[in-house]
């Protein structure tokens, strides 16, 4: 398939710090963010504080998603227990106008690298880890560490912080959520090996180092540093490659 626009993935577990690496992307390089057009999906979830209808999803009845299957233009995919879809031909008319972005989970992310409708499309695909490789390969080594479990602890940490920014007082569902979520994350971080770059950044979405202090701090600015390095198609130090490796 030939398009004038290139397919840009971000991809990593909820709460890594997708979202506020787009919003910053924006705000101190805008002419990067100006040319990505967003691809939305469709979503069963109810919108979270802050989130639009049309804008961060299409948020639809779970009825309707299901509905969707039965349409050959349709993806749909079972995402941490909510339904999420993807409109095949939608995408393939905003690459006919340029760039697309992708920002979200690594289950989406990953059909992206590899549908056949999408074969030829070039693509920059990000994978925004909350440890690094040379973390992940020591944690692996040391006798009694259960990676899997360290992981979720992290998320859950991260998710549980983020929420309570959100909403303040959490409810039994809300909890449920979190530990959904956080119990995703190992399961999600082995897509990273699929990713033609791995961004390791240890400020998710519930760090001040994003907004607190007017500039980025820590690992978000060279997140931000290496996201819009990559975009410009150059190099970054703080980018890796995760290829080969095993989790």
């Amino acid at each position: 398939m030939s398009t004038s626009g290139k397919l840009i993935i971000l991809s990593g577990p909820s709460c890594a710090g997708k979202s506020p690496l787009i919003k910053a992307l924006a705000l101190f390089h805008p002419d990067l963010h100006a040319r990505l057009q967003s691809l939305v999906l469709y979503n069963s979830r109810s919108p979270r504080p802050g989130e639009r209808d049309g804008v961060d999803y299409h948020f639809r009845l779970r009825s309707d998603i299901e509905a969707l299957r039965e349409r050959d233009n349709f993806v749909v995919l079972d995402v941490r227990g909510d339904l999420q879809a993807l409109d095949l031909t939608e995408l393939v008319r905003l690459l006919e106008r340029g760039d697309v972005l992708f920002e979200g989970n690594p289950f989406v992310g990953s059909l992206l690298l590899t549908h056949e409708k999408l074969a030829g499309i070039g693509k920059i695909s990000a994978f925004l880890a909350p440890l690094s490789r040379d973390e992940v390969e020591h944690l692996r080594g040391q006798q009694g560490v259960d990676l899997q479990a360290l992981v979720t602890d992290v998320m859950r940490r991260k998710l549980l912080r983020r929420m309570q920014k959100q909403k303040g007082l959490l409810s039994l569902r809300d909890l449920e959520e979190i530990e959904r979520r956080a119990g995703s994350a190992y399961g999600e971080l082995r897509y990273a090996v699929d990713f033609q770059h791995v961004i390791p950044n240890h400020d998710g979405e519930d760090s001040e180092n994003w907004s607190a202090f007017y500039h980025l701090l820590g690992d978000a600015r060279k997140s931000l540093d290496a996201f819009a390095t990559l975009l410009r198609g150059g190099e970054s130090e703080w980018v890796e490659s995760w290829k080969g490796m095993e989790l």
